[in-house]
């Protein structure tokens, strides 16, 4: 059914409740996955316009995205990850439609419509400009 996997990380807390739930729907497709960290700081946003090195913080993006990657190929999971940059929604929506992946699986905040006003859904923007199935799961607290 679910043959390629996009699971945007965050690289916190949130990751955790995703990365458990599609272990398990991987497994039982087996699905190959494809972790997304999309770095969104100012330098991260600026990196390619302005030819900038890779800050700290994206160097530890990329760090965790290849420790996560280890850690699910030790399990048996055929696992790529990427690192890209610029505004979290757009860059999924933009990888999602190159890699041609057949599920989008992210874990949300659960904010409520005026923290959503204040701070935006990258998640709610995600699953209105896909044509692919979104399975978002509430993170755990």
């Amino acid at each position: 059914m679910y043959t390629h996997i996009l699971v945007p990380l965050e690289n916190g807390a949130a990751d955790r409740t995703i990365l458990e739930h599609i272990q398990k729907l991987a497994k039982l497709n087996q699905s190959s996955l494809l972790l997304l960290h999309v770095a969104d700081g100012w330098a991260a946003r600026n990196f390619d316009s302005l030819k900038l090195r890779e800050s700290e913080e994206m160097q530890k993006d990329q760090a965790y995205l290849e420790s996560t990657a280890v850690e699910l190929r030790s399990k048996g999971f055929i696992v790529d990850h990427l690192l890209a940059h610029g505004d979290p929604a757009n860059e999924i929506i933009k990888i999602a439609r190159e890699k041609k992946v057949d599920l989008i699986a992210m874990s949300t905040h659960g904010h409520r419509f005026f923290s959503d006003l204040i701070y935006g859904s990258t998640a709610d923007k995600v699953r209105h400009c896909v044509d692919i199935p979104v399975l978002l799961l509430r993170a755990h607290k």
